[in-house]
């Protein structure tokens, strides 16, 4: 089925919170919820697809042993892992169907391929054992928003210092824009300190596509007051939920987005918002005055 064919998934009412999403709503109300309620295809880009496809080499690379991590080594495995992707996601081949003579393919490979041979010149292989890689995590706070997301790598000292590293394939922010990049840093040190009881020590965004390295050093502050933040946004997540209210907020990233033919900003209308809002019972004593609401799918 091709991307243009594909139909949305089965809609659904927000039940966790991921580092993706949660800027998703910062950056647009209405993108969170044609992304995670209406769950609408959008198609595949180069740019997402390319850093994929290095996330894919820079993980599988420590398969290999110490003295095997070499530049030409990983710069070789490009291929082989672009194949690999392919077949679990055949849809990316849609990407390059206009290239019959594969010279944009090969130039985009190339790319990949250079990204992948800057890392040595950021971090040494050879020298690290992760003990942990493209590691799932899931917490749940006190509240009961649960966190959940997908940690690039994980190094753990054997003084027991932990270190959490990203990989970024485009060019590092400038300096009055670096709070926004460790926002998902210090959300994934929340989740790892609430499993671990341990906080870490350096969190680690690597900049392939300018070859710069951002560390911060968080404190217990810094994750309480993410945490905070955190319970602000869900809280304002479950208030557009039960109202239906998703504003859309236009920005310079608009012109990037799937959804412009479904956005009122440009002369779009979303589709019919698929959770139906029922008050289950009248105000009570001690209520606000509102009662309380609760969410339901559509009848069929």
């Amino acid at each position: 089925m091709s991307t243009s064919e594909q139909v949305p998934a089965e809609p659904r009412a927000p039940m966790s919170l991921s580092p993706s999403r949660a800027s998703d709503f910062m950056q647009c109300p209405l993108l969170y919820r044609f992304r995670v309620i209406d769950r609408l295809p959008e198609k595949p880009s180069e740019a997402a697809t390319r850093g994929t496809l290095v996330h894919a080499v820079l993980e599988r690379l420590f398969d290999d042993p110490a003295v095997e991590r070499t530049a030409p080594r990983a710069r070789a495995m490009v291929p082989g892992q672009w194949d690999r992707l392919l077949e679990s996601k055949p849809e990316l081949g849609e990407l390059f169907a206009e290239d019959p003579e594969g010279e944009r393919l090969a130039g985009w490979l190339g790319e990949a391929e250079r990204l992948v041979e800057r890392w040595f010149t950021l971090e040494d292989p050879t020298r690290l054992e992760p003990a942990e890689r493209e590691l799932f995590v899931e917490t749940e706070l006190d509240s009961g928003l649960r966190l959940r997301g997908v940690i690039d790598r994980i190094d753990v000292a054997p003084s027991g210092d932990v270190r959490i590293v990203d990989y970024k394939t485009g060019k590092a922010p400038r300096p009055e824009y670096r709070d926004g990049a460790l926002f998902q840093m210090t959300f994934y040190a929340l989740v790892v300190w609430r499993l671990r009881r341990v906080i870490p020590r350096r969190l680690q965004l690597v900049y392939l596509g300018s070859g710069e390295v951002l560390t911060y050093d968080p404190v217990e502050a810094d994750l309480l007051r993410v945490e905070r933040k955190l319970l602000a946004l869900w809280d304002a997540i479950r208030l557009a939920t039960e109202t239906g209210d998703w504003r859309p907020r236009p920005t310079k990233l608009c012109g990037w987005c799937d959804h412009q033919a479904v956005c009122p900003e440009f002369g779009g209308t979303p589709p019919v918002y698929p959770l139906k809002i029922v008050s289950v019972r009248p105000p009570e004593s001690g209520d606000s005055g509102q009662g309380r609401m609760d969410l339901a799918p559509p009848a069929p």
